[in-house]
């Protein structure tokens, strides 16, 4: 049973009635006392639950930050980034203050603010009537109160940079505030969560940790090594691209911190990669949630709620035999054309990713398969032909966001301990992602070789580059490990070549077939298809219909160039602003960096 967000229905709503119209506001009495909620379990869980109603609201998490924030990279790109529109500058880094998207008072940056008003309540609740002990109901709500705090404050850094540090509920005192340095909100992050992870249980020790819906320590400790990471890496500031001159912040703390959570989570046995990758996007499209396995925490989402599918699935042109969840749902974006020819054709992650065709208009209710173009393929993670649940709402599908997984886990490991301790300690954790990946018979080249074949830490830097974009393409994780990089504008020309390349069939694409061939399965739905492998140029047959694979012209050109907007640089735009509404209702405090 899936746990939902609800945006109306929950107990202890009252407690949050200030904080659910815009951050600014400070709180009005409570009508239950905090002594009286905070002290009883029943009604802390509700009061938690409560933290969790902002990633839900229209204008929030499902509907502007979760189908925007992470597009445009090297792997991923809005597939309308050609058209000029606010939506397309949210992704071409070209965003204004005054976007349509994003400028409005119930919008993603007020939203997360309200979720971490409802989590300062919460928190100060807790500490002073609750004692909230490791091993206690309070104590676990503590630590996922802590958690959930985190993730809107990893968010917002994510997205704006320096942003006001807010860990105590708004009074008359504090109800304007100026931004503050991310430094310190990631140093704040990092010890919450330390503190968290001694209050939650491992996956499946509790009931509450017994879905990937609820807080658990893997996720924190991941989470925890995510942030170090982040917070280590390059970005940009004020004044520049640059890492941290916070010594606590340094490459050499962070890492070594990073390294020693992700390797908790490992040896700890509470987590582990599906058996095949196919089988864990199966299993996240059929919303199976049990905690324990890859997925370590999900952005929850009510049957009603949430857009993943209507937003980044194989597109659908109609209603179908699928999802009567409206015409046209799936398909804003998808991975670069030229990404499908970058994997190994032996890797069994290029197929789940990379899907070439859509359901076209659907005739007595069945839908076929039918080829699009060679510039936009859609994301197969996410399919509704996977569900069996049957979308009916209109607006919404109801599918969780994965905010971690194992497997980032292990990258992470790989990572941090190459950095720290050479490339040989790395190679075990990105031989079991490649484990996963490859079929048995070729494991001996694909795997063992390939990795052992990595012996210094830079060949085993750039090979774990190579391994995150095969690994998340589709799940918008891309731009953030760009960033920290400082390959963000690097990628994204190193991108527009391979582009132009494979539009020419020139360079590394010289042998990508111009002429596909197909036919239909015995389903009359499912398409079989030929050449689109490197090199497969002989006509499979008369049965065999062609179909034309090239990408010609000006509008090629138009594409290409606009996986960042020409004349813009990305590396000066690696942040949104503040939107004006926020702004203008700031009293002076807040204004934009950037060149904003």
């Amino acid at each position: 049973m899936k746990h939902k967000i609800l945006i109306a229905g929950i107990a202890l709503v009252s407690l949050f009635t200030s904080c659910s119209e815009d951050y600014l506001d400070a709180p009005a009495k409570s009508t239950l006392d905090e002594s009286v909620i905070f002290s009883s379990p029943g009604l802390a869980e509700g009061a938690i639950d409560g933290i969790k109603i902002p990633f839900a609201e229209t204008n929030s998490y499902r509907g502007r930050f979760l189908p925007f924030y992470g597009l445009n990279t090297d792997t991923e790109w809005y597939n309308s980034s050609q058209t000029v529109s606010d939506a397309s500058d949210l992704c071409t880094y070209d965003a204004k203050t005054n976007n349509s998207q994003m400028n409005t008072t119930n919008n993603a940056w007020a939203m997360m603010y309200s979720g971490i008003e409802r989590a300062n309540i919460a928190i100060r609740g807790l500490r002073t009537y609750g004692n909230p002990t490791p091993g206690s109901q309070l104590g676990y709500l503590l630590g996922e109160a802590l958690t959930l705090r985190a993730i809107y404050y990893a968010d917002l850094i994510k997205a704006w940079g320096d942003v006001p540090a807010r860990f105590e509920p708004v009074n008359n005192a504090t109800l304007y505030v100026e931004k503050s340095s991310r430094d310190i909100i990631y140093k704040q992050l990092l010890a919450d969560l330390a503190e968290a992870s001694t209050l939650v249980p491992w996956p499946g020790e509790s009931t509450a940790t017994s879905t990937v819906e609820r807080i658990n320590k893997a996720f924190v400790k991941g989470f925890r090594a995510r942030l170090a990471m982040a917070a280590s890496g390059y970005q940009q500031y004020p004044d520049g691209i640059r890492r941290s001159t916070d010594p606590e912040l340094s490459v050499g703390n962070m890492y070594a911190l990073a390294l020693a959570e992700s390797r908790s989570v490992i040896a700890s046995g509470k987590a582990h990669l599906e058996s095949s990758f196919e089988t864990f996007w199966k299993n996240y499209n059929q919303e199976k949630i049990n905690a324990g396995g890859e997925s370590l925490w999900e952005l929850p989402f009510a049957d009603g709620r949430g857009r993943m599918l209507f937003t980044f699935a194989v597109r659908h042109t109609t209603e179908d035999q699928f999802h009567s969840n409206g015409p046209n749902r799936g398909g804003t974006a998808g991975p670069l054309p030229t990404v499908f020819y970058d994997y190994d054709q032996a890797d069994t992650r290029r197929d789940v990713t990379c899907v070439p065709y859509k359901y076209g208009t659907a005739v007595n209710n069945i839908a076929k398969q039918e080829l699009g173009a060679l510039n936009t393929w859609y994301f197969g993670k996410y399919r509704y032909e996977w569900m069996t649940r049957f979308v009916t709402s209109d607006n919404d599908d109801g599918v969780n966001k994965i905010y971690m997984r194992y497997a980032e886990v292990l990258l992470i490991a790989a990572e941090a301990a190459n950095e720290l301790e050479g490339p040989a300690a790395a190679a075990p954790y990105l031989k079991e992602i490649r484990r996963r990946a490859f079929p048995t018979a070729v494991q001996t080249e694909k795997v063992e070789n390939y990795v052992n074949g990595l012996t210094s830490k830079e060949a085993m830097f750039n090979a774990l580059v190579n391994e995150n974009k095969y690994e998340f393409t589709g799940e918008m994780e891309r731009k953030q490990a760009l960033i920290r990089w400082n390959l963000l504008k690097v990628k994204l020309d190193e991108a527009k070549v391979k582009m132009r390349q494979l539009a020419d069939r020139t360079g590394d694409y010289s042998d990508v077939p111009a002429t596909l061939y197909y036919k239909y399965q015995a389903d009359n739905v499912s398409l079989n298809i030929y050449g689109l492998n490197r090199g497969e140029t002989t006509n499979p047959g008369a049965d065999w219909t062609q179909f034309a694979w090239t990408w010609t012209g000006a509008a090629t050109e138009t594409k290409i160039s606009t996986l960042y907007k020409p004349g813009v640089n990305p590396d000066n735009r690696q942040f949104w602003p503040i939107w004006q509404v926020f702004l203008d209702g700031s009293n002076g405090k807040l204004t934009n960096d950037y060149g904003y």
